[in-house]
């Protein structure tokens, strides 16, 4: 009777469609899409502090021009991994989900040439071109990236064209598109958010070593090996709150700011979980949300404390 019911059909199809659920929930990342955030919020929360106003149009404007930037990338990435052969134990691979790479990769030259549009109107609204300028580096640096003949990535600088396509770039446009000039506390902020979003790219390869060994990419989990990694992350960690105290002492930041230290819980998670199991690839897959909710939690106690 048992087996009858496991060999049901009906309960084969049920299976199979949980298992395609889990499959596109991980291939949209939607919790990823606080890497789009986090750079626009923090930059406007840094801007309304320095002038006591917000353009909301350009912030919103802003805001969904980057996730759809970031949309852009995430798909080509996954276009440009199938290209290589990385992805092929992927399962959550958007291409591999759909078998459909140029249509793919056509959707994600839409998203571009939207998010584009939006930065584009931004800046002839405001009759000045150095966000647009800013936003078509960070582009650049998220299509060398992954994309030929570069790939940047399968060299190991993946992390430091993150740091400065989130951080320095996008945190800064963004606070230029608010008060059209630039200050030591964006510059402060933004090298926090440029390192707490590489810190999620970092985490992401402790998982897919054996694939990436086997197609060359040369990850800085692969260069150090994972042993090493796991001893670097805590002070990757330490850095942001670091950079945190001391941008307090000097008055960049209000002293509210301090209430990213709520966020040492996860961190102290990320470390030991990592530091635990760095080289048993199947229970570090989601490790990187751990670094997710880390960049959300800081991000978000960064921008709050700018504005309150």
């Amino acid at each position: 009777m048992v087996k009858s019911l496991i060999d049901s059909p009906e309960l084969s199809s049920k299976t199979s469609r949980k298992t395609s659920r889990k499959l596109w929930m991980a291939a949209v990342k939607l919790p990823m899409y606080s890497v789009a955030i986090v750079p626009i919020a923090t930059g406007t929360a840094i801007a309304y502090r320095d002038t006591g106003a917000v353009n909301w149009s350009i912030f919103f404007a802003f805001l969904i021009s980057a996730v759809l930037i970031l949309v852009w990338e995430n798909l080509c990435n996954d276009v440009f991994d199938a290209e290589t052969g990385i992805d092929v134990n992927k399962a959550h691979s958007v291409v591999n989900l759909t078998g459909k790479k140029n249509i793919i990769f056509a959707i994600a030259n839409i998203c571009l040439l939207a998010g584009i549009s939006g930065v584009l109107a931004i800046s002839w609204l405001q009759q000045d071109f150095v966000v647009v300028s800013a936003i078509a580096i960070c582009c650049f640096l998220g299509y060398i990236y992954q994309g030929p003949p570069f790939r940047l990535g399968y060299q190991g600088w993946g992390e430091i064209l993150c740091f400065f396509a989130f951080g320095p770039l996008g945190v800064s446009a963004a606070y230029y598109s608010q008060a059209k000039s630039w200050s030591i506390g964006s510059i402060s902020a933004s090298i926090i958010v440029g390192i707490i979003t590489s810190l999620i790219l970092f985490c992401s390869h402790f998982n897919q070593v054996a694939d990436d060994l086997a197609a060359g990419k040369k990850s800085p989990v692969v260069r150090l090996g994972t042993k090493r990694s796991a001893q670097l992350l805590p002070w990757l960690c330490g850095v942001i709150y670091a950079i945190t105290i001391a941008a307090i002492a000097c008055s960049f930041f209000p002293i509210l700011t301090a209430i990213i230290l709520i966020s040492l819980p996860i961190a102290w998670n990320l470390c030991t979980f990592i530091g635990e199991n760095h080289d048993q690839a199947d229970l570090l897959l989601n490790c990187r949300f751990i670094a997710v909710a880390l960049h959300f939690v800081v991000g978000s106690g960064l921008s709050i404390s700018l504005i309150f």
